[in-house]
């Protein structure tokens, strides 16, 4: 199981070098890779071309870019663009978002969201790998030819939770991104389902990129309580509150990594156990707690380097 890490955008004029900075302390520090979200802020492959071009030796991903906004002809061409920059160390975390999202803010409709990602990947996958495609679908359309270079294959990893989700990232896509689901769903639920796809397919096994919101600490129900209201609204969002009932957990602080060193070191590992091939940290503690939680994953990594 490769160990990364999650990249904080600060949201000020200097945002951009921040995240160079983050990135470049991360590969220096041995990190396999670093994950930004797409969400109110910069556009997060835009901010990876920029801040991470020239830092070789650590994959950047996006966690992730929502599918609706763009259609799968112009992403194609971004990620294809911004493969170039990186030199191959792009992987495509997309999603669908949510209803709220789709219908209250971009005004589209989120009818038959299943069926609309899978004719999105059989467009945005040749594009991605050929450069061309020719696709007549209920909710996307594309006859497009592209001659820009393709030197690197791009992973395509799906923010895949239900069922039908977990389908196309092990049948068409290169595996799943997660946040907000804990352990035992990944086991009973996650990791069986997109398996299971993958080998009806033909495919190799994917990957299961899981993110954690993590916190080495002497106040465990205090960090639970802070997980607990920062992510509130995680609790809230029909997709994730199916996968925090399926693990039992009353909200977002329940399925956080907390604890001494040592807690905190075992529960990761024991996701490898599980079937989880990338953990991806979303550290959130603060000061000497901060500090913590930074030198275990980096030990976690080290003894990994020396292995």
């Amino acid at each position: 199981m490769r160990i990364g890490v999650s990249l904080v955008e600060s949201g000020g004029a200097d945002s951009l070098r921040g995240l160079r900075e983050q990135i470049e302390t991360a590969a220096a520090e041995g990190f396999a890779s670093a994950w930004m979200a797409n969400v109110a802020g910069f556009d997060a492959l835009t901010a990876l071309a920029v801040a991470g071009a020239g830092v070789p030796g650590i994959e950047l991903g996006t966690a992730v870019v929502p599918v609706y906004p763009r259609h799968p002809a112009a992403l194609a061409q971004q990620a294809v663009t911004v493969q170039a920059a990186l030199e191959g160390r792009l992987a495509l975390g997309i999603g669908l978002s949510h209803k709220i999202v789709v219908e209250g803010f971009l005004g589209y409709s989120f009818d038959r969201p299943a069926r609309h990602m899978q004719e999105y990947l059989e467009v945005l996958i040749p594009l991605l790998r050929d450069g061309r495609v020719d696709f007549d679908g209920e909710t996307v359309k594309a006859h497009v030819a592209s001659d820009a270079p393709r030197e690197h294959t791009t992973p395509v990893l799906l923010a895949a939770l239900a069922p039908q989700m977990l389908r196309l990232a092990g049948a068409i896509g290169d595996g799943t991104i997660l946040w907000m689901t804990g352990p035992e769903t990944i086991a009973a639920h996650i990791v069986p389902k997109l398996n299971q796809a993958a080998e009806d397919a033909g495919r190799p096994q994917p990957r299961v990129v899981c993110t954690l919101p993590v916190c080495v600490t002497a106040d465990e129900d205090a960090a639970r309580e802070r997980a607990a209201q920062l992510f509130a609204i995680y609790g809230q969002l029909p997709s994730y509150r199916a996968m925090l009932d399926l693990e039992g957990a009353a909200g977002p602080g329940d399925v956080a990594i907390v604890g001494d060193e040592a807690t905190v070191a075992r529960k990761i590992e024991a996701l490898g156990d599980l079937g989880v091939t990338d953990f991806v940290a979303a550290s959130y503690g603060q000061g000497d707690d901060a500090a913590r939680t930074r030198q275990v994953l980096r030990d976690l990594v080290a003894a990994r380097a020396s292995a």
